[in-house]
């Protein structure tokens, strides 16, 4: 994952983009008695190393806001940028896998640059994010612009998946589930992967226009 560094930026007591950076990260509820010494010993030194690389991952890109002129001092009294934060924060306390890490921070960052869908359709997207694996992003990503193999007149979109994701050639009963998931959730608009279809019908878009915003939502914006 491009810029991402477990060292936190250096902080001061007024540094804007350390302290948006911690929202949310002392919301984890606390348990007492033996329960409390087992989570100490086997659970919270990974946790608080999360922590600190998560506090990291979004700090960095604040102050990269900041140095482009945008003003941290007013996120601080947004709301809806705040809760964004928390919520976000601690989704990614619940995962390792890059990708999911990457879209929850460009969430943060696209609510802070005013890039973003209306509030009801943004926590959606937050929860979608957590609900999903990285395969189901990298596959709803192909599909926005499918590549199918070369000089290929006819087929299923099958063999688009396979060819650009060849980790998945062959396990059709896994990315059967992950398309069913997607389009269920309105992200794509074709029900199956295995319809015969013209070369030309291979490379169409099969994202919808949910699935557009939500890509949007988790990329790193402009």
């Amino acid at each position: 994952m491009a810029g991402y560094k477990l060292t936190v930026p250096a902080s001061s007591k007024g540094d804007v983009a350390h302290t948006i950076a911690k929202a949310g990260l002392s919301a984890i509820p606390i348990v007492g008695g033996p329960a409390a010494e087992l989570f100490q010993l086997v659970i919270q030194p990974p946790l608080e190393r999360r922590r600190h690389a998560w506090m990291a991952y979004v700090g960095e890109k604040l102050k990269e806001l900041e140095a482009n002129g945008h003003d941290l001092e007013k996120l601080q009294n947004d709301e809806r940028f705040i809760s964004t934060v928390m919520h976000a924060s601690q989704l990614a306390l619940r995962t390792h896998q890059k990708e999911k890490l990457t879209a929850l921070r460009n969430a943060i960052v696209n609510v802070a640059k005013g890039q973003s869908p209306d509030e009801a359709l943004q926590y959606m997207f937050l929860d979608i994010i957590d609900s999903l694996s990285e395969l189901h992003i990298q596959i709803l990503r192909l599909f926005q612009s499918p590549t199918p193999p070369p000089n290929m007149s006819m087929g299923g979109l099958s063999l688009v998946l396979e060819h650009n994701m060849p980790q998945l050639r062959g396990r059709r009963d896994i990315y059967d589930q992950f398309w069913e998931d997607l389009y269920s959730r309105g992200l794509v608009n074709t029900e199956g992967l295995h319809t015969t279809m013209s070369g030309s019908g291979l490379g169409q878009k099969r994202t919808t226009n949910l699935g557009d915003e939500f890509l949007k939502f988790i990329s790193e914006s402009e």
